[in-house]
């Protein structure tokens, strides 16, 4: 076992030395002295004479002689257990186990005492950090020391201060962005060579701007709370599910967002456009993408928006509310998260093959990766998304194949999202939220009512939370059946188009001056070219 030469046992051991060589020393000049002495006495009454001169062996035979007789071997024994015993050497019978195990936990005890209680004191900060205030005051109250520590109850007191200071927040004006999978290189995304240049330009953000962005918000007091924050739900005595405002409290001057990811598939039409490859998990279990520079070099790390916001929010937690994540909108042709999960990639497992099947893409695809196995597939996803649950990401239906849910047939619809709750929700575990693709909406409207069929057909599989696209401020309304908010694109096209005009639509989130990434290509096309 290993000691800290500055520790306690270290110095008990050394000083335990120090004695035991002394003692050692003393009984030699004692053991020397009783021997001078026996000579003497032997001397003195004729029991030592050399006839014929010194003779060591003659000496050596004549003093064991003597010793036999006067039984000085015995004392000199008993001599020596008295001095081992007296308290002034300090000196303990110990066992191996006595002198080792037990010095680290001795020595250790009173800082494993205090990291424990540390450990509970900062994490009702960070609950407190993330306004979470009853959360806090329930770690510290709970805590065995509370009872006897001053800190912890001052710091219960000022959490509940601080609750006592916030104000209501109304759901029906918390506004909701959103993104697509963020531009890693603008060189590879805006090649204006490659085929679909304006689309990329259009809806695509960089980095570099997500991150400016995201900082500007924070400063400006933009708190990021969940979809399900919004509103509070109970299961009424039929089965059915009733709906009502949530009330969030935040410090004044905080307002609330709420955030999406639209195609967070990886596409294979994402292939080679200087975007993440897929998200796969760290060492340490957490959410990560993995990215393919233009030579080939594979890299991970943050990416993505999961990735970035996770790590922005690990090091500003009163960013978020209750440790609150945006949701995720996922299709299903390309499967979830750059998983190949969908059944046309596996013959076996597909259903109604006459409408789905592998295109090109997915047929170059898989003849690169003829190891292929489509439930392993589909059990790494489900990694992925368990871990990122865990971290607070939700998600919501983006339509299994990106549908115009407006102008679509109402057997489409259905047909779609059979397919979509086929391939997809399993992965899931379900959702009860479904974000519209393309902005478009299920009705002309923001209500929806019993005579809406395709309303009426998404209610019955569950979904009560509805978003299309809506670039204003706010569009919320939160009835007994449902919750419908509108978003608001920030990309390419709106930060160009917010940089150029004298009335910004985003003005209230940031300057497009200063987020615009300086490797976008300007102009950003207008929308319909």
């Amino acid at each position: 076992m290993k000691y800290d030469k500055n520790g306690v046992g270290y110095r008990k051991r050394r000083r335990k030395r120090r004695r035991l060589l002394l003692l050692l020393l003393l009984l030699f000049l004692m053991i020397f002295a009783g021997c001078s002495a026996v000579v003497l006495s032997m001397m003195l009454h004729g029991n030592l004479s050399f006839e014929n001169g010194f003779s060591f062996q003659e000496f050596s035979g004549q003093l064991t002689n003597y010793f036999a007789e006067q039984d000085l071997s015995t004392q000199l024994k008993k001599n020596t257990n008295d001095l081992l015993n007296r308290d002034i050497f300090e000196i303990e019978t110990e066992t191996e186990t006595q002198t080792e195990a037990p010095t680290e936990p001795q020595t250790e005890a009173k800082p494993v005492a205090k990291s424990v209680a540390q450990d509970v004191l900062d994490a009702a900060a960070l609950q407190a950090a993330m306004y979470d205030y009853d959360a806090a005051i329930d770690l510290l109250q709970k805590a065995e020391f509370y009872s006897e520590d001053a800190q912890a109850q001052a710091l219960a007191a000022d959490y509940q201060k601080q609750k006592d200071s916030c104000v209501a927040i109304d759901p029906e004006n918390v506004t909701h962005i959103f993104y697509h999978s963020l531009v890693v290189d603008p060189a590879r995304a805006f090649d204006p060579n490659k085929e679909g240049y304006d689309g990329w330009q259009q809806w695509m953000t960089t980095i570099y701007e997500f991150d400016q962005i995201t900082q500007s918000m924070y400063d400006k007091g933009y708190v990021l709370v969940s979809l399900h924050d919004l509103i509070k739900k109970t299961e009424n005595a039929d089965g059915s599910v009733h709906i009502e405002k949530n009330q969030i409290y935040l410090p004044e001057g905080k307002k609330a967002f709420v955030l999406s990811i639209d195609d967070l598939s990886y596409y294979h039409t994402y292939e080679g456009r200087g975007v993440a490859e897929k998200i796969v998990l760290d060492e340490e279990g957490k959410p990560t993408c993995e990215y393919i520079r233009a030579d080939g070099t594979v890299e991970y790390g943050d990416f993505d928006v999961v990735p970035r916001m996770d790590s922005f929010l690990e090091a500003h937690p009163d960013g978020c509310y209750r440790g609150a994540r945006g949701t995720i909108a996922l299709t299903g042709y390309n499967g979830i998260l750059g998983y190949r999960t969908d059944g046309t990639y596996d013959a076996a497992h597909n259903t109604n093959t006459d409408v789905y099947y592998a295109d090109n893409l997915q047929i170059d695809w898989l003849n690169a990766h003829p190891d292929f196995n489509w439930e392993k597939e589909c059990e790494q996803a489900k990694e992925v998304v368990n871990a990122m649950k865990a971290e607070g990401w939700t998600f919501a239906s983006h339509t299994w194949g990106h549908k115009a849910v407006g102008s679509a047939s109402y057997e489409d619809l259905v047909r779609d999202t059979e397919r979509w709750l086929e391939y997809v929700s399993p992965l899931l575990g379900g959702t009860d939220t479904i974000i519209f693709a393309h902005g478009e909406d299920i009705t002309g409207t923001s209500g929806y009512s019993s005579d809406n069929a395709k309303y009426t057909y998404l209610k019955s599989k569950g979904f009560d939370i509805y978003c299309p696209v809506d670039s204003v401020d706010y569009t919320v309304n939160i009835t007994e059946d449902y919750l419908h908010q509108g978003r608001r694109n920030l990309d390419g096209y709106r930060i160009y188009h917010d940089m150029i005009s004298d009335s910004p639509m985003a003005g209230d989130l940031f300057d497009a001056k200063s987020v615009i990434d300086p490797d976008r290509p300007l102009p950003v096309p207008d929308l319909g070219n």
